[in-house]
């Protein structure tokens, strides 16, 4: 193997856990044990006096040290009103998950022997909004690395699920139930070709820790029937951690077995319960419809656009596990899901994906040697004018990097995403009512580019206040009520403008869901303003190099 090889793992920053990847000099994709020897770590962070404690232990102390310890952190990602205080300190969401993905990365490396990474491939759930991608890649520059791409979970299974050999076409459901989110993803593989991402859809406040939630409301009642008592038990914070602790083993436990012991013990009472599989099923059947009736809004979008069946539903998600889930899928689509590697299979993808990167960076290296031009005018090696040289360089690098001619061929497989929401700006209609006229709607392939004009409010209008707004909705217009601001871009005007002077608004949204706008007036001086959206919902600015001078000095155990 030569010198050249460059790792870029993959990570699933997770909800409940996380785990990071990596193609190994054979080109085969592997999981890389943590520090405990565990192929996934819990995305828990204990703040121990001045040390930073990330995974079984953080997640162990939240018994001793409730408020100490921060739990389902992704839950908060660009979250503005998201603040953890300890020691004076503030922390946002995006510093805490930063903890996490340090401590992921440095057992990847002494377990693999190896040091100095700098890019990573980050995974976020489809139905992340702006504000929610960028503080995922604002997390692993905090940490120290170069974020290479910010891809969709389920993407990132399929990228997995269609690197295994196989010949045929076809369109597969990713249905993703994690820790804290779930996903449901159409997605058309040509093998050796392209992976298309149809539509997608979700909830990021729906997973695992809801059927969690779930079962510690039953265990309080039945604490409170035994006891006789009407106190929420939950206020107590010691208490309220165990139960959660507890109700997370018993949910795994019910997976494998018809029933399982719970001990609650609070205020010097102890009382056990015996929870069985049907009464955890019927507390949480809420939830699972909920995903049933999220993958049919799904399918309807998808037959939109000329998509109407599907030949495969693979499952990834820890929380798949749960045998209700196959149950309720195989009853209502008359189709037996696949359980696909749950709890690798998105940190997998991030890692090939991360791979053919690597890969497509030593043929654009060569190529650019070869024909004098910059790497940045080569973002197409699909040009007819390189079909020449190309051939000769896939050899090159296949003997530069040790990887077979196929592996460095393949990397050329095209990965074609959509956006989850839609983006807008606010206008008036013709009635003189505000509404949000959007632009890019959902589902749309990415990356792309959407213009419309607009024209001025009054004569001689000093600026225009472009608001940009992102929504679920599916229609070129909608209220502004069903949307949110994710940023502000002003345009100033010459002063002799008349009413009604066109303004071309441009909208770009590239692959990992990144916008930039530009207004441009369309009179003589044609004055224009361009913006790349930074929401205030995420750390930046002074508050963000205070963070990664933080990060240079914090230790992560």
């Amino acid at each position: 193997m030569s010198k050249q090889i460059k790792r870029i793992f993959g990570i699933d920053l997770g909800t409940t856990y996380s785990s990071i990847a990596c193609v190994d000099e054979y080109g085969k994709t592997i999981v890389v044990p943590n520090a405990e020897n565990q192929r996934v770590t819990p995305s828990v962070v204990f703040f121990d006096g001045d040390n930073i404690v990330v995974g079984d232990v953080a997640k162990e102390s939240a018994k001793l040290y409730p408020n100490d310890v921060v739990s389902f952190v992704k839950r908060s990602m660009g979250e503005p009103n998201f603040l953890f205080e300890h020691n004076s300190n503030t922390y946002r969401a995006e510093e805490i998950s930063s903890f996490i993905i340090r401590k992921i990365v440095q057992d990847a490396e002494k377990n693999l022997g190896i040091s100095g990474t700098k890019d990573i491939v980050i995974t976020c759930p489809a139905y992340f909004g702006i504000n929610e991608r960028e503080a995922t890649r604002r997390a692993g520059e905090i940490a120290g690395f170069n974020v290479r791409q910010i891809i969709n979970e389920p993407t990132a299974a399929a990228i997995a699920f269609g690197s295994m050999e196989s010949t045929e076409e076809r369109v597969v459901l990713v249905y993703d139930l994690g820790g804290g989110t779930f996903d449901i993803t159409m997605i058309d593989i040509k093998p050796n070709a392209s992976i298309e991402v149809i539509c997608t859809g979700g909830d990021h406040n729906l997973g695992g820790k809801d059927w969690d939630d779930r079962i510690v409301a039953h265990l309080v009642q039945e604490f409170q029937t035994a006891v006789g008592l009407d106190e929420d038990i939950l206020e107590d914070p010691d208490t309220c951690q165990d139960l959660q602790l507890s109700a997370e083993k018993a949910k795994k436990v019910l997976s494998q077995r018809d029933h399982t012991p719970v001990l609650i013990t609070h205020g010097g009472e102890r009382v056990k319960v015996t929870l069985e599989r049907k009464t955890f099923e019927k507390i949480t059947r809420d939830l699972l419809e909920r995903t049933i009736s999220l993958t049919h809004e799904m399918l309807e979008e998808a037959g939109k656009k000329g998509y109407d069946h599907f030949d495969e539903i693979i499952l990834v998600g820890g929380s798949t596990r749960m045998p209700h889930v196959t149950t309720r899928i195989k009853k209502e689509f008359d189709i037996d899901p696949q359980l696909f590697d749950p709890d690798e299979a998105v940190a997998k993808g991030a890692a090939i994906y991360g791979w053919k990167l690597f890969l497509q960076d030593e043929v654009k290296g060569h190529v650019a040697r070869k024909t004098g031009k910059s790497i940045e005018q080569l973002e197409d090696l699909s040009d007819l004018e390189l079909d020449d040289v190309l051939g000769e360089v896939e050899h090159l690098v296949a003997d530069d990097t040790g990887y077979s001619l196929a592996d460095v061929k393949s990397s050329k497989i095209k990965i074609i995403n959509v956006t989850s929401k839609s983006f807008g700006v606010v206008a008036h209609n013709a009635e003189d009512k505000e509404v949000v006229y959007n632009l890019i709607l959902k589902n749309t392939d990415v990356p792309i580019t959407a213009n419309r004009s607009f024209g001025t409010a009054v004569n001689n209008q000093e600026a225009a206040s472009i608001q940009i707004m992102e929504n679920e909705s599916s229609d070129i217009i909608t209220l502004p009520e069903h949307a949110i601001s994710i940023g502000t871009a002003v345009l100033k005007l010459p002063s002799d403008l008349k009413a009604d002077t066109p303004i071309e608004i441009t909208f770009r949204l590239n692959e990992e869901g990144r916008l930039e706008i530009t207004a441009e007036e369309t009179s003589e001086t044609r004055r224009s303003v361009n913006a790349t959206i930074e929401t205030r919902s995420v750390i930046r600015g002074e508050e963000l190099a205070k963070a990664k001078a933080r990060s240079e000095h914090i230790v992560i155990t």
